[in-house]
């Protein structure tokens, strides 16, 4: 079927006709093509750079569930996910021409009791660390996943994982097979050695300084902070009753992340909209992510930049271009307007096929 869309395409706020042909976008008219959409706005699909397709509240998750998972998000028009770590090969995913696309990181990479049971590939000798990057990184679709801090039980704290030196030799492995690296980190004290080994982006980060601003700056590196996700710290801070230190430095976080988040954006830091879902969180709220970006100082267009056409770019994924995939969505009312829109488009079109 060929298809006619006319709209105000964002970025750029210009009136725009498209032609979907084979999946795929044209420029150029087609004649014939059923017009499906003729007034209001259009965007490419949106991004999901932090979520995990296959991981539920309870663990691993069957292949079923893992395609309601897509599924879900489908429908809110994530069309693209960055799979931050999977406990199972979502790589079936790929077969399937109606679910989002799927970038994976392979499987979290941690120590023994230094991560969430069941999840992660464990590593009691850190100097294994560059060869199971490496593997992960031939694994994935071009990423790698850490776990750069969690708390130690026997300092009652968030700590680092790794020393400075094999990170440096991690990520060296990881860059040498094609791949970018990412690392789960909550606190301070682990991001400037992953930051100096040249990691690629970081996730959360609600322990960034001013002093680690300044090494992301220099070293180009990336934040997916998961704002929605960090409302949870309170309550995983009311849980952590036999660690009161930890405890309390996971509240501390929670009180400043805000303005921490905040400053790394006035600095220049690239963001990017991603919602932890999976875990603690359900699939289907990257509106709400949007949403709470622009609670950092990101304009409604910059926020919605960061979960659409930002995102895309910076993950190597085309918009709305000529000769791209079809996907994309379509809105009667501005999606710049708030969660209770973008969360419900009018049009989902993925691989050229409407939904």
């Amino acid at each position: 079927m060929q298809l006619h869309l006319r709209g105000v395409e964002l970025p750029g706020g210009e009136s725009v006709d498209w032609w979907v042909v084979d999946g795929h976008l044209s420029a150029e008219p087609v004649a014939g093509a059923e017009t499906i959409f003729d007034g209001g706005w259009i965007i490419p699909g949106l991004v999901d750079a932090h979520c995990h397709v296959g991981l539920g509240p309870g663990g691993p998750t069957s292949a079923e569930e893992a395609v309601t998972q897509a599924e879900t998000e489908r429908g809110v028009g994530a069309l693209l996910l960055r799979d931050a770590g999977s406990p199972i090969d979502t790589r079936f995913v790929d077969d399937r021409d109606d679910l989002p696309r799927i970038i994976r990181a392979g499987k979290h990479i941690a120590k023994p009791k230094r991560y969430i049971p069941g999840l992660p590939i464990d590593i009691e000798d850190e100097s294994q660390l560059p060869e199971v990057v490496a593997t992960q990184a031939r694994f994935g679709d071009g990423w790698v996943k850490l776990v750069g801090d969690w708390i130690d039980r026997g300092v009652g704290d968030l700590a680092p994982l790794w020393s400075d030196e094999i990170l440096t030799d991690a990520i060296a492995a990881a860059h040498a097979e094609g791949a970018r690296v990412t690392a789960h980190v909550f606190g301070e004290d682990a991001l400037p050695g992953l930051i100096k080994a040249g990691i690629d982006c970081i996730e959360h980060g609600t322990g960034i300084t001013d002093e680690v601003i300044e090494l992301m700056l220099a070293h180009g590196t990336a934040l997916v902070p998961t704002m929605i996700n960090t409302e949870n710290f309170p309550n995983i801070a009311a849980a952590a009753t036999k660690y009161p230190t930890y405890a309390a430095h996971m509240q501390d976080l929670y009180a400043r992340s805000g303005s921490r988040l905040a400053a790394a954006h006035e600095a220049g830091i690239p963001i990017y909209a991603g919602t932890d879902a999976g875990g603690m969180l359900a699939h289907g709220r990257i509106a709400d992510e949007v949403a709470a970006l622009t609670t950092i100082g990101m304009s409604a267009d910059e926020a919605l930049g960061a979960a659409s056409w930002t995102a895309r770019e910076w993950l190597g994924r085309p918009g709305l271009q000529h000769g791209a995939p079809a996907d994309l969505l379509c809105f009667r009312e501005d999606p710049r307007s708030g969660a209770a829109v973008l969360s419900a488009p009018d049009v989902v079109i993925l691989r050229g096929r409407v939904f």
